[in-house]
């Protein structure tokens, strides 16, 4: 019985082997139309695959997604980084244009100061409680910086150096309300009216030109200009121009209030002017010596 059972076993399989080698061949040769069992194997097959290929190629293109949106995201990461260098780079390219450009122009300033040295000089700091009375610039006594030399801007005068440290000074400025910040000044006309800038009016933002003689003709308009009498300002630096003209308390000296030339509220590049000095190499006055002396001349 063993030995039916396996010689049936092997006689199947002999059959199998026959029917597959025929199924083969036959399969191989050249046909116009397939049998349907060969369409029914291919239909199956296909429609199988069809149902597999389109998750698998649905999960295939997510992940390629996935990594070109990483991709994406770090180039573009990287733009912004680059965005941000050149507008960094734009904005200091703009603020030394525009540092260049106030020094261009305040040098323009003093071409007929030929008896004076132009010194540039940055301001680096401004303290809020005190932002009309001064600023602190990068010069010192290690560039020639003295007390009393006067400040300007690219608009005009704005002020003196009140205290020159090694490498930094104090500019105590015309709109400071010490009583003891007096500028020689005179009034730009037919004839030269002379006075002395002392005080700033907050409320009118003008300059106070005191001491102007009671019988002077002064106009609205007319300009405002450093006198040098204190032997230390250079003649001739613009202040501002008279925009009304009042009596004093007593009526001896009339009053002018002047609308100043450089604006004190936004300054970043100055010039301090060191004048030379004069025949003799004697020092000169400073300009509130020079402004008390011609008030005991007065007296």
């Amino acid at each position: 019985m063993p030995q039916f059972f396996l010689n049936k076993r092997l006689i199947i399989l002999l059959v199998s082997l026959i029917f597959l080698v025929a199924l083969i061949g036959f399969s191989l040769k050249e046909r116009d139309d397939l049998t349907w069992p060969e369409q029914f194997v291919k239909d199956s097959t296909g429609f199988v695959q069809s149902i597999f290929y389109r998750p698998a190629h649905f999960v295939a293109g997510f992940f390629d997604n996935v990594g070109y949106l990483k991709d994406t995201y770090e180039e573009n990461k990287l733009l912004r980084a680059r965005l941000e260098e050149y507008a960094l780079l734009e904005t200091k390219v703009q603020k030394l244009e525009q540092e260049n450009e106030e020094f261009r122009e305040v040098i323009g300033e003093l071409d007929s100061l030929s008896d004076y040295e132009p010194k540039p000089a940055t301001v680096i700091g401004r303290n809020p409680d005190q932002w009309v009375e001064q600023i602190t610039v990068n010069k010192g006594k290690q560039n020639g910086v003295e007390k009393d030399m006067a400040v300007i801007t690219s608009g005009g005068l704005i002020g003196k150096i009140k205290q020159a440290n090694a490498f930094t000074s104090t500019v105590q400025l015309l709109s400071s309300l010490d009583p003891k910040n007096r500028i020689s000044a005179y009034i730009q006309g037919e004839e030269d009216i002379f006075g002395l800038i002392e005080g700033y009016d907050e409320e009118k933002g003008a300059l106070l030109l005191k001491r102007i003689p009671h019988q002077a003709e002064v106009k609205e308009g007319e300009t405002v200009l450093s006198s040098g009498l204190g032997g230390v300002f250079p003649e001739g630096l613009m202040i501002g121009e008279v925009t009304e003209v009042v009596a004093d308390e007593y009526g001896l000296t009339q009053m002018a209030y002047v609308k100043p030339a450089a604006d004190f509220y936004d300054i970043n590049q100055v010039m301090i002017v060191k004048r030379t000095l004069i025949s003799g190499d004697e020092p000169v006055q400073s300009e509130e010596e020079a402004s008390e002396d011609e008030e005991g001349g007065s007296e």
